[in-house]
């Protein structure tokens, strides 16, 4: 299946970019069209899923802050170890036993005055069980590392707001919508749907909970969650996916095939995001192992992600003893 090729000229990308925008006709649905071409969450037609993954749209996170990347490195702002004793590491062993630790779940629905967006209850409850399976190493299509973290519904929200259901990264609705909505302190996600502004979803860091809380918490596209037919991304793993970030984890592709990479040791470099579900796939040829595109933090369909690794559970424990705990 065709993959990223991160060598297009920026003129090529803009003009696929460009000459892929367009709006869906009223009545059709996200996803995979007949005719070829594929619609995002907020109803942009891209020339194909391919174009959509290209254009960046999967998910909006990019590189963390320097802190961030420091605390993979073995070093702290406030004076306490990360998980695996620091030292210069990378990939940090678990020090929080499996299922050891309970996430409160704050969902924020978001919907428009059309009733757009306005999802059931049963989908958040199916999007709950999707996390707990992914984070205990049950993921469909096979096992992966059982982590500490499970998560609960302890609350949720419904508000029609037009301003609110566009809202995209970095926007003053995001911010508004956040300052309104966020409840809890730094261990208790705060769960937003809405249309996504264009991406199927994004996530705030750890290290960012200190200097801008009221921000803090993940936002998905509402077509992404569990009873949705918005294929291939329909399964819930964009959650799950978004919720890797909020726990410290950067995408298998982060760096390319050079340097720290995704700071895991036991995540295969990966030179760009894969879609579909690539098997075989091998971007960098010179470092051992196949690209891992089994693995959430990737940009595999749904279907085809199913796997957090030990390393990545040792991050993860590591933010959440610093940050979060």
């Amino acid at each position: 299946m065709p993959v990223r090729v991160r060598s297009l000229s920026v003129v090529l990308l803009s003009l696929l970019f460009v000459a892929s925008l367009a709006f869906a006709a009223p009545g059709s649905h996200p996803g995979h069209q007949p005719d070829g071409t594929f619609i995002g969450p907020d109803g942009t037609v891209f020339a194909s899923q391919r174009a959509f993954v290209e254009a960046g749209r999967v998910c909006a996170v990019r590189d963390g802050d320097e802190d961030h990347r420091g605390l993979a490195l073995g070093r702290t702002d406030n004076g306490k170890k990360p998980g695996g004793g620091g030292g210069g590491t990378t990939d940090p062993a678990p020090v929080l036993a499996s299922g050891s630790v309970t996430i409160p779940v704050y969902f924020h629905v978001v919907s428009s005055t059309s009733g757009e967006g306005n999802i059931p209850d049963s989908w958040l409850d199916a999007q709950i069980i999707v996390l707990n399976d992914a984070y205990a190493g049950k993921g469909p299509g096979g096992t992966g590392a059982n982590t500490a973290y499970r998560f609960v519904i302890a609350g949720v929200t419904r508000t029609v707001n037009n301003s609110w259901f566009a809202a995209g990264p970095g926007t003053a609705a995001e911010a508004q919508m956040k300052s309104a909505l966020r409840v809890g302190g730094p261990g208790d996600l705060n769960f937003y749907t809405n249309d996504g502004g264009g991406y199927l979803g994004w996530a705030t860091f750890p290290t960012s909970y200190a200097s801008s809380p009221s921000n803090d918490g993940v936002v998905c596209a509402w077509d992404s969650l569990p009873g949705s037919n918005f294929a291939p991304y329909n399964l819930g793993d964009t959650g799950t996916h978004e919720v890797g970030h909020w726990l410290g984890l950067y995408h298998t592709f982060q760096g390319g095939c050079n340097g720290s990479g995704d700071y895991v040791n036991d995540t295969p470099a990966e030179q760009s995001s894969a879609f579909g579900c690539p098997a075989g796939r091998d971007s960098c040829r010179r470092n051992a192992g196949l690209d891992p595109i089994e693995n959430f933090m990737d940009y595999t369909d749904d279907a085809c992600m199913y796997q957090f690794t030990t390393g990545q559970w040792g991050r993860m424990d590591s933010f959440w003893v610093n940050y979060r705990d």
